[in-house]
């Protein structure tokens, strides 16, 4: 066993590089999510509650073609030379958006960095903690006159998925289906393209395509492209398991703003994705967080005399980019 350092303390994971078998991550349709039976919400909201942390959803009502879209620009970007891609290099922006080469992130401080390459992308409108701007860094509309557009249709498409997610949330915490709203007026989310590239030769546990880590903000939904197997989950045995990709769903995972609100309630899973596939992989996460002045405090109803609060009050935009800050090298 070793430990993982997370925002939320160290846990103890498996050394073990090989995905164990074990039973599929449920897929739950959220065909329930906009009836007006409030039971039936509610048991939905208690689906999304289990215990993984990890999930598929499907019937999200996101278009294929906006998915479609995404990774169609990510192919083209990730294509352009080394040297127009740094052009956008994310220690640009004081909100980290932009692009991050190969083992530019390091989220498992035990590793030698992460081996994928990304771009990361805000709400241009979003101000960050003491007046910093988003900073979204756009390939030139010349190289990729197609990339802006659909990615921002994309961004639109999934964040209004994501505040459809939130009331379920707060039902599975006995909280008002209205509770996450006033601190979703400008959230705190991120979306990213990720470029994973094979691996060959002996294996090597410091040096996979993402380290073992947990996400910084509530949720996260995650489209993964093609067949490619790469992402593996943490259970509660200390096994990693596969997470193959399923057309037509999002895997949804918890974050750690969720697990700090709810005192661990839910739990923020630990995941990693190797890629020995022998062939490139894409994916790309939408790490949905709240307004960055939403404070992160332990709700009321998660506390007990025998359960006392495990977590200090912080903005929500203080611990991201905190996280952030430890991650990229």
């Amino acid at each position: 066993m070793a430990a993982i350092t997370t925002g939320l303390g160290s846990r103890l994971v498996s050394t073990d590089t090989q995905a164990k078998a074990f039973q599929e991550l449920p897929v739950i349709s959220l065909a329930r999510l906009a009836s007006t039976d409030p039971k039936e919400r509610k048991a939905l909201a208690a689906e999304a509650a289990i215990n993984s942390g990890f999930f598929y959803i499907s019937d999200h009502g996101v278009p294929q073609s906006v998915i479609d879209g995404i990774f169609e620009q990510a192919k083209e970007f990730f294509a352009l030379p080394a040297e127009k891609k740094m052009q956008m290099d994310m220690h640009n922006s004081p909100a980290f958006k932009g692009y991050q080469p190969l083992k530019g992130e390091n989220v498992d401080p035990a590793n030698r960095g992460d081996v994928h390459e990304a771009w990361d992308m805000g709400d241009d409108s979003q101000v960050m903690r003491e007046g910093k701007k988003n900073g979204n860094q756009w390939p030139s509309k010349t190289d990729l006159p197609e990339f802006q557009p659909k990615l921002q249709r994309a961004w639109d498409e999934i964040m209004a998925l994501g505040k459809r997610l939130f009331p379920l949330f707060a039902l599975a915490l006995d909280l008002p289906e209205d509770y996450f709203a006033d601190k979703l007026k400008s959230p705190g989310s991120t979306m990213r393209i990720l470029h994973y590239p094979p691996q060959f030769g002996p294996m090597d546990s410091k040096e996979i395509g993402i380290g073992a880590h947990s996400d910084y903000e509530c949720f996260t939904l995650l489209l993964q492209h093609g067949d490619v197997q790469a992402l593996q989950v943490l259970n509660g045995a200390g096994e990693w398991v596969e997470a193959p990709p399923k057309p037509g769903t999002f895997v949804l995972n918890i974050g750690d703003q969720l697990q700090l609100l709810s005192n661990s309630i839910f739990k923020s899973t630990i995941h990693r994705a190797i890629n020995r596939s022998g062939v490139e992989r894409m994916s790309s996460p939408f790490f949905f967080g709240l307004d960055y002045d939403a404070v992160l405090e332990v709700l009321p109803s998660c506390v007990t005399e025998e359960r006392p609060a495990l977590y200090e009050p912080i903005k929500a935009g203080e611990y991201v980019e905190k996280r952030l800050a430890e991650t990229y090298v």
